[in-house]
């Protein structure tokens, strides 16, 4: 099995060299560490590691900010000493929250929940997209998408069949998990899936169930040429 690539973040020395002494009992993780959050940020974006570790408050940037904004391809766990965050922690996906200061057992128990989670989207099939949904990951399958809304700090993934499907995160990292060709943006608060498309103006998207949306003046040139071919 591959090393897990790990990524900490946390302005305190002390709580990065910890995580390094557990990743090394652990064995199997290659970890970077990071004190200043935006340089970490930047690390995360470039190399999109498996793992994330996060402390919460810190000096230039939050962990929750940086949970919200992780490509997909990373998970993370939250390290923090301010237990107040751990339900806006697993709103956003955390795999687990380990409340400072934390015994390498608890480390342990939490860094393996990662490892199922990161074997599991290995095995899951390409045209799948997974989201969570409460306290629950739901797998869609990209097949399955008619359209997607943004809603304030949540988007609505709306289905062919089945009801829709709720989950915190932004239309632009949903966006980016979608298979590129298949689904086109129209809007600041929508992308819809080509498939699904019946008819189209400059200004309005009809679908296939008779549903009708919007195209942002700024989308209106690419869904012609999209859409038009």
């Amino acid at each position: 099995m591959k090393p897990i690539r790990c990524i900490a973040i946390d302005d305190e020395p002390m709580a990065l060299l910890i995580i390094e002494q557990f990743c090394r009992r652990k064995g199997g993780m290659e970890l970077q560490t990071y004190s200043e959050p935006r340089v970490g940020l930047e690390a995360i974006q470039r190399s999109k590691p498996d793992l994330v570790f996060l402390d919460i408050q810190m000096n230039s940037l939050s962990g929750l900010e940086i949970a919200d904004i992780l490509p997909h391809e990373s998970c993370f766990i939250f390290t923090t000493a301010h237990a107040q965050y751990a339900l806006q922690g697993f709103e956003l996906d955390a795999v687990d929250f380990l409340h400072k200061p934390f015994a390498y057992q608890r480390f342990e128990i939490a860094v393996e929940k990662a490892i199922r989670r990161i074997e599991a989207r290995k095995v899951l099939p390409e045209e799948t997209l997974v989201v969570k949904q409460e306290y629950s990951n739901v797998s869609i399958p990209i097949s399955d998408i008619l359209y997607v809304e943004a809603l304030g700090n949540y988007v609505r993934i709306m289905r062919f069949s089945g009801g829709p499907i709720l989950t915190r995160t932004s239309l632009k990292t949903v966006n980016d998990r979608l298979p590129k060709g298949r689904f086109l943006r129209i809007h600041r608060s929508y992308v819809v899936a080509v498939a699904s498309v019946e008819s189209f103006t400059r200004t309005r998207v009809t679908l296939k169930n008779g549903n009708g949306l919007p195209v942002g003046q700024q989308y209106a040139a690419r869904v012609q040429e999209l859409l038009g071919r």
